[in-house]
């Protein structure tokens, strides 16, 4: 597995755990992370803040699954779902599609694509 694919499955695992310090060690010090329609933000600082959103609980881990990792030049794309659980004892269940732009083996920038799934009920 090349470096960058390590950092990124270092990152995911940190998020699965709720290992804030091994997610912060993934990152650049000026890492810029977008969630279209959601947030924008530039360095440890502001990431830091988006790790746990408030409304979602910060006692019990998502179940991250990954189910594709491509890597080519400085870019990996990771495919795959979260389970995380809410405040309120529901869970979110979406889809993504992370692209991360990758320096010296560090996170410096970070695209997330995010879908909900929703469950369509009998019939479709």
């Amino acid at each position: 597995m090349t470096k960058n694919k390590e950092t990124v499955t270092a990152y995911m695992d940190g998020f699965g755990r709720m290992d804030r310090e091994l997610i912060l060690s993934c990152l650049t010090d000026d890492v810029e992370w977008i969630i279209p329609g959601m947030f924008h933000t530039v360095g440890k600082e502001a990431f830091s803040g988006h790790i746990v959103d408030e409304g979602f609980s910060r006692e019990t881990a998502p179940k991250i699954t990954v189910d594709r990792l491509i890597e080519e030049d400085d870019k990996v794309v990771a495919e795959g779902s979260v389970v995380a659980p809410k405040d309120d004892g529901t869970f979110l269940n979406i889809v993504f599609c992370d692209v991360f732009d990758m320096h010296a083996g560090k996170i410096k920038k970070l695209v997330s694509y995010l879908v909900e799934v929703r469950s369509s009920g009998a019939g479709g």
